[in-house]
């Protein structure tokens, strides 16, 4: 059996080296909306000529997410796409933990007195989207006549979460992260898949801290940012100094000036002396800004994390903290994200990895072949403990319980057919079960990247995926 099952899997490589070079050359690209094709660019090599085609491409293929015109800019994540959405945020989850974050949720709509109080009514309004009320009788008269914003932003509602109670120096700097939903109103023309959308995640986060924290908690930020990339093989990174917008600013030009020098010293001591850039005039409205840019493997450079340091939300939201002298003292604010737009990165690892997902991030972790019908029903049995997931509602499962994607494919298709369809949906792993594999114990497993064919246990099997998870391969 495992002779047969070797010379079968160098049999469809060959096929699928084959049928993949024709199907680069010929393939036809759907929109996201499955009834509206679009034409694919496509170079002489065969190979896509923007990261945009490319991107559609796997998307569609793998179904991880979708765009319709009922929402434009708005991405669907699909089953598949969630999948990694939330390896995502469950990894960042855990890497923020060490710079103590607390996370909070915090509300979608806000008066127009709030936008009003951080600036974004009177610099960032055309960005915005207004909410209005079809139903004012179920309001009171004053609210009826009040004006709502959608948040393009986390930073005013953190803002009053640090407002709220009495603050001690002691306490500082404290922490907060947020995964709320964002909606920024984008023209229409900008709106480009996952790079440029109108609803979006961020893993957002603020830290109020005293003038004398602010070095130390940037270069930690900044360890955080490249410790995360390192994980997925981004290592050759960019770093940009945004400075003050000529016109649209608030605050004293002095504060400025001091807040940008400031940056400068921690790019100096943390990435070296002139090994970062200036882009003048591009900080946000109300505070300079340290942006990270990653390439793709077209040569474009796209802002993913961000570092902003801000003298003046705090001013504006009247933020207090008791000092070591009893005395009321205006903290710091710095806003940072690492990933950015979660959805921006996204679209950077479909390039990244060409769809061919790590074990840790893939929504098709390994699929199971039982090789005739009458090996379908242990294949099944299999697939529930290797995905580590119980169809038992005597208890409930564990919290602690990692769970894997692992399908059966036992579909009434010859054997070849079902492997070389799971070469094509990268499937990280390929497992056979036949009578042999079901009498012995041990199952011929094989890797998406190799011909290489192994005989391991169940227990085994799973103790692999845990590793890889583990080790984030």
């Amino acid at each position: 059996m495992l002779f047969i099952i070797q010379m079968l899997s160098k049999r469809l490589l060959s096929n699928a080296a084959r049928f993949t070079e024709f199907s680069s050359c010929k393939v036809r690209q759907y929109s996201h909306t499955t009834d509206h094709p679009i034409k694919q660019d496509v170079t002489g090599s065969g190979k896509p000529s923007s990261s945009t085609n490319d991107n559609l491409t796997i998307a569609n293929k793998q179904r991880l997410y979708m765009l319709d015109t009922f929402s434009p800019g708005s991405p669907f994540f699909l089953p598949n796409g969630t999948r990694i959405i939330n390896r995502l945020v469950k990894f960042m989850k855990l890497q923020q933990s060490k710079q103590d974050f607390t996370e909070v949720i915090t509300p979608l709509i806000f008066k127009k007195d709030l936008w009003e109080t951080s600036g974004h009514w009177q610099h960032y309004k055309e960005d915005m989207f207004k909410v209005e009320s079809n139903d004012t009788s179920k309001m009171s008269t004053e609210e009826a006549n009040d004006v709502y914003g959608l948040k393009p932003m986390n930073c005013p509602g953190h803002c009053l979460i640090f407002k709220r109670f009495a603050r001690s120096y002691k306490e500082l700097p404290i922490r907060l992260s947020d995964w709320s939903s964002l909606h920024r109103n984008e023209a229409s023309g900008a709106l480009s898949g996952l790079t440029r959308v109108r609803r979006f995640h961020q893993d957002d986060g603020h830290i109020f801290c005293t003038r004398s924290q602010v070095s130390r908690e940037i270069e930690k930020t900044l360890k955080l940012i490249k410790l995360c990339y390192s994980v997925f093989g981004f290592n050759d990174l960019s770093m940009v100094l945004s400075t003050r917008p000529p016109d649209k600013f608030i605050g004293k030009i002095g504060e400025w000036d001091q807040a940008e020098k400031e940056l400068g010293k921690v790019l100096d001591k943390t990435v070296g002396a002139h090994k970062w850039s200036v882009n003048a005039g591009d900080g946000a409205f109300y505070g300079p800004k340290i942006d990270i840019l990653l390439s793709d493997k077209y040569g474009k450079k796209s802002q993913v994390a961000t570092i902003q340091l801000d003298f003046q939300l705090p001013q504006r939201f009247g933020l207090k903290y008791q000092g070591v002298n009893d005395t009321l003292e205006i903290p710091i604010m710095i806003h940072r994200a690492v990933f950015g737009s979660v959805e921006r990165f996204l679209a950077m690892l479909i390039d990244h990895y060409g769809g061919k997902w790590p074990f840790w991030l893939s929504p098709r972790q390994a699929v199971i072949i039982p090789i005739s019908d009458t090996h379908a029903a242990y294949a099944h049995k299999l697939q529930e403990r290797l995905s580590n997931e119980r169809h038992d509602f005597s208890t409930p499962s564990k919290l602690s319980d990692e769970r894997f994607y692992v399908d059966v494919d036992d579909r009434n298709s010859t054997v070849g057919f079902r492997t070389k369809d799971a070469i094509s949906k990268a499937y990280n792993f390929i497992i056979m079960v036949g009578d042999k594999e079901i009498n012995g114990g041990k199952f011929a497993i094989r890797p998406r990247n190799s011909r290489k064919v192994q005989l391991l246990t169940a227990e085994e099997i799973s103790k692999m995926f845990h590793l890889l998870m583990e080790n984030y391969k």
